[in-house]
């Protein structure tokens, strides 16, 4: 099994401020501190106080830019669930390396309460490139046994928590 760290959680305790700004922040990051001090009802200087806060505790991890997969030509999302043959702390840890180095995968999780390990999600341009990605990359990860495919027909949503 892959090595499971066991660290004390921290959980931040926000007020509905610290929440209106993180809301904010997850649809435009780019917004200035001014422009959130005034959504939010609070001068520049504490609210660049509570942004510094929320980063420094680990809440706000990064800024990012958000793609439209389509527009860049990958209209097709995948879920591929995958068994290894054995559960070796090794073998999770080639799994794991080899499947960051896919430009295609976007997601990788270990997962319970599934006959499968690990559940990946993929962007890939139509069934050609998919059927190469499977054959040619995923399936020659050693350790690879079994893959189950699912096909997204449309996400109905996605969003950070709050």
């Amino acid at each position: 099994m892959p090595k499971i760290e066991s660290e004390h959680v921290f959980t931040a305790d926000l007020d509905e401020t610290d929440k209106q700004l993180l809301r904010l922040l997850q649809t435009q990051a780019r917004m200035s501190v001014t422009e959130l001090a005034e959504r939010i009802n609070l001068s520049a200087t504490p609210c660049a106080r509570r942004i510094k806060r929320l980063e420094d505790t680990g809440v706000i991890t990064g800024y990012h830019t958000q793609t439209d997969a389509q527009k860049l030509g990958y209209p097709l999302a995948v879920f591929i669930a995958i068994s290894m043959d054995r559960h070796t702390a090794e073998r999770f840890e080639l799994f794991e390396s080899k499947i960051q180095s896919f430009d295609e995968v976007i997601s990788c999780s270990i997962v319970t309460g599934r006959t499968e390990d690990y559940l990946i999600k993929v962007r890939v341009r139509d069934m050609a490139h998919y059927e190469e990605f499977l054959l040619h990359r995923l399936n020659r990860i050693e350790g690879v046994a079994q893959v189950h495919t699912s096909f997204e027909l449309r996400e109905v949503f996605s969003r950070n928590i709050v």
